[in-house]
């Protein structure tokens, strides 16, 4: 029986490292993450995780938000180690509402004097009926100690215009798409796209969740990783798929 993969957990719009003790089942498991620094586009944050991918051999990506975008931008580039994708409340593009749109205008012009009320109206819009309380605090503190306005508003303009959808049908590895079933940030339709296009991709999703369930529910999040991971990979010895409950 094979080993599971690494996993390689890419974060979501504030660009802080996982928080990999919220995810007690992964203790004893290999699993890389890193704080994203500000970068000019969707392309510089894909070299940034290829770069963290490198001496893993196989590994499985899992993109959250933001995340979720960057690892489909590394995915369409058919990167030989990558055997499992899971994304989950991500890929803006056409899919982000007016309000979203309007609310990255106005704190621009707001700019850094204006940016913790920037991030408390970005924070409100993520939330959902089941979050438990103090999430929307935790988020903002997330943001404020690890994301500058700078870097804010470039993900925000990288967000919501970095089109992957012309290379989805390049996407070899099996893909998860993790939905929550609350989510006003992005709605069911960027779901049903990545299903559609991707040519081995289905679609779960997280009942009584909102867009912020890897943070408010870890445990469930993380089961459903590892169920796919470890559904059926591919034997590298002999090129034939079996069941690996690793």
């Amino acid at each position: 029986m094979q080993p599971p993969p690494p996993l390689v957990l890419v974060p979501c719009f504030a660009g802080a490292a996982w928080d990999i003790a919220a995810f007690p089942q992964w203790r004893d498991r290999p699993v890389v993450t890193g704080s994203l620094p500000n970068a000019p586009d969707i392309d510089a944050y894909a070299d940034i995780v290829a770069g963290w991918t490198h001496g893993l051999g196989e590994y499985a990506l899992v993109g959250d938000s933001f995340g979720a975008l960057v690892a489909l931008a590394l995915a369409e580039r058919r990167p030989a180690g990558l055997r499992r994708m899971v994304l989950s409340g991500g890929f803006a593009h056409a899919h982000a509402g007016a309000w979203t749109h309007a609310r990255m205008a106005a704190g621009r012009m707001l700019g850094r004097a204006g940016y913790p009320l920037t991030v408390a109206l970005h924070v409100r819009s993520l939330g959902s009926p089941f979050d438990p309380p103090g999430t929307d605090a935790l988020l903002r503190r997330i943001f404020l100690q690890s994301c500058d306005a700078r870097t804010f508003f470039r993900r925000g303009e990288i967000a919501l215009s970095a089109d992957l959808r012309p290379g989805l049908d390049r996407v070899e590895a099996p893909t998860l798409v993790l939905t929550p079933e609350h989510d006003r940030l992005i709605g069911p339709q960027a779901a049903h796209e990545l299903v559609t296009a991707i040519p081995d991709a289905r679609e779960q999703v997280l009942d009584r969740t909102g867009h912020l369930l890897r943070f408010t529910h870890p445990e469930r999040y993380a089961d459903a990783v590892d169920a796919f991971v470890a559904r059926e990979r591919p034997d590298r010895s002999g090129g034939v798929p079996r069941a690996c409950t690793g």
